[in-house]
């Protein structure tokens, strides 16, 4: 068995011409070095995997004028600073720097990683760096030069790498393929372009991942090895989405997961179909598609409903998910979520801006769970007060819901479902009068279930009504977050009670605490101000608080 030599290390560009997706880099190298004003200290920076330790490699040969295949490892020096990144390191480094090459007019110093070098080692290299010797030339990389300290980056010349193009990466592979003579399909090959983001390295080691399972690359063996997406894939969730399908959504959503792709994966991939799917809408941007595939009329069926406003809100949405993912405890139900979230999008003409609108309830009809829902229609209560309101008419308002039993074929017992309460109404006017009463109805709820301690917290201030708002006063941070735990079903009840679309806000006031006493303490204050006999009382007979 012959030894392996993957493709990065096999195909390792030997000279500029050979570099990807570098044009403007590698010609202002060439012509700095063959009119000798190449600086002493260099710095590239950019993504991995994009040739910058290549580069450095090829400056190193070029100025020495070595053949390809000449030893000059005597001229060249690489120091991996995520490893090495200590002042003792850079202080051997620098007392190397005294000795002339042995062979050819100029050792190279290639520090790897520069940006992981620690704040002492870096002012230990600060002077050298400003007046090297005439026969050394430092070439600093890295991936993240926003953690290079300013007065190491004034001391250079910088050359900014930019992610290869999927283009530049597809024609490499296509020459690799031609050299190997592998069979392949450019489509193939725009998928390992495309999740490879821009690095060349990682393009050539997801390609001999494909080949170390087939000999051949094409779609179906690189989307089941890649873990990616077809467009297909996309396509069909964006149809259920559109025609607003939820039980279809959710399946085709669980499809996906189950071949392995992770929840991650699934959205990004979606968000760059998206994408694809906005630029393609005219042909001045259409040339700026990922994919190929996209360029196709498939989406014309899609104008109106897909819309500038609804393309641009689902990619917000969609990034959103992204940052949130790595710290949601249930991904794959981030994922449902989220989708769900798109779908309930449509674009209102008389707000011109899009809006959430609720998923009617037929979407819901073909779950097979959902066999057998009983609606309850909600007795209408007459309230009364002593304070006289508002006539409310009750045709203006929503019905109320409430799914009480939910069976399945299985013989599954009944599930019972929290009723909601959702009012979509103008606001009427209503006595304030009558909102603290019930007010102090819910709270006398509470307290019949055995929950005193949020029934105490509703008493200790009064709410105030200004229009549809209730505001609440609270003393401190820790009855807020009680109250906060509770605040959907006092709206709801309060809603329900006032016929009206009220919202709850909480604010924290510690003058409030003056007010009422908690603390024995306090309560003992209070009353030796009114009685200070009290007092003497307490110390005759020797008593505590």
């Amino acid at each position: 068995m012959s030894q392996f030599i993957i493709s990065a290390r096999k195909y390792r560009p030997l000279k500029f011409k050979d570099v990807v997706g570098q044009e403007i880099i590698t010609n202002s190298l060439e012509n700095a070095i063959s009119n000798g004003k190449l600086s002493q200290a260099l710095l590239f920076t950019g993504p991995r995997g994009v040739g910058k330790t290549s580069c450095a490699r090829i400056v190193a040969r070029e100025i020495n004028r070595f053949k390809i295949g000449d030893d000059f490892s005597y001229n060249i020096f690489e120091l991996d600073a995520a490893s090495n990144n200590g002042v003792d390191d850079i202080r051997n480094l620098i007392e190397q720097t005294r000795i002339p090459p042995q062979k050819g007019n100029f050792k190279v110093y290639i520090i790897d990683e520069v940006h992981m070098l620690s704040s002492g080692a870096f002012n230990a290299f600060l002077k050298t760096l400003e007046e090297p010797p005439k026969h050394c030339i430092f070439i600093l990389a890295t991936t993240e030069k926003h953690k290079i300290i300013p007065t190491i980056i004034s001391r250079c010349q910088i050359y900014n790498f930019n992610r290869i193009s999927n283009k530049d990466i597809i024609k490499n592979l296509e020459n690799i393929c031609s050299l190997e003579n592998i069979s392949h399909d450019k489509e193939s090959l725009q998928i390992i372009a495309t999740k490879s983001d821009g690095s060349m390295r990682d393009a050539l080691q997801l390609f001999d991942k494909v080949l170390g399972v087939s000999k051949e690359i094409n779609k179906e063996v690189v989307l089941s090895n890649l873990n990616s997406l077809d467009v297909n894939d996309n396509i069909k969730i964006i149809d259920c989405i559109l025609e607003r399908d939820i039980p279809k959504l959710i399946v085709e959503i669980n499809n996906i997961l189950n071949k392995g792709v992770g929840g991650e994966i699934f959205i990004s991939s979606f968000s760059s179909f998206l994408r694809d799917i906005l630029v393609s809408k005219n042909e001045h941007s259409m040339a700026l598609s990922l994919n190929e595939s996209s360029k196709i009329s498939n989406f014309s069926k899609y104008p109106e409903k897909l819309s500038y406003p609804i393309i641009i809100e689902i990619l917000s949405i969609l990034n959103e998910a992204e940052l949130n993912f790595q710290k949601s405890l249930n991904p794959n139900l981030l994922v449902e979520l989220t989708f769900l979230k798109i779908t309930s999008l449509e674009y209102s003409d008389e707000k011109k801006k899009v809006i959430f609108k609720p998923i009617p309830f037929s979407s819901f009809e073909s779950l097979n769970f959902l066999t057998n829902v009983t609606v309850r229609e909600e007795k209408k209560e007459v309230l009364t007060s002593p304070v006289p309101i508002a006539k409310i008419d009750e045709n203006l308002f929503a019905s109320t819901l409430s799914l009480k039993s939910i069976k399945e074929d299985n013989g599954i017992k009944n599930i019972d479902v929290i009723d909601e309460i959702y009012i979509d109404s103008p606001t009427l006017n209503i006595s304030e009068e009558y909102m603290q009463s019930a007010w102090v109805k819910y709270a006398k709820i509470l307290e019949s279930n055995g929950r005193y301690n949020i029934a105490s917290i509703l008493r200790i201030s009064t709410p105030v009504l200004t229009e549809n708002l209730i505001s609440y006063t609270v003393p401190n941070d820790t009855s807020r977050i009680e109250i906060e735990k509770e605040i959907i079903s006092i709206q709801n009840f309060m809603r329900k009670e006032l016929k009206n679309n009220i919202k709850l806000n909480i604010s924290v006031d510690k003058n409030i605490r003056k007010k009422f006493k908690y603390t024995t303490t306090e309560k003992y204050n209070a009353l030796k101000e009114k009685n200070p006999k009290i007092e003497k009382l307490k110390n005759i007979f020797k008593l505590s608080i």
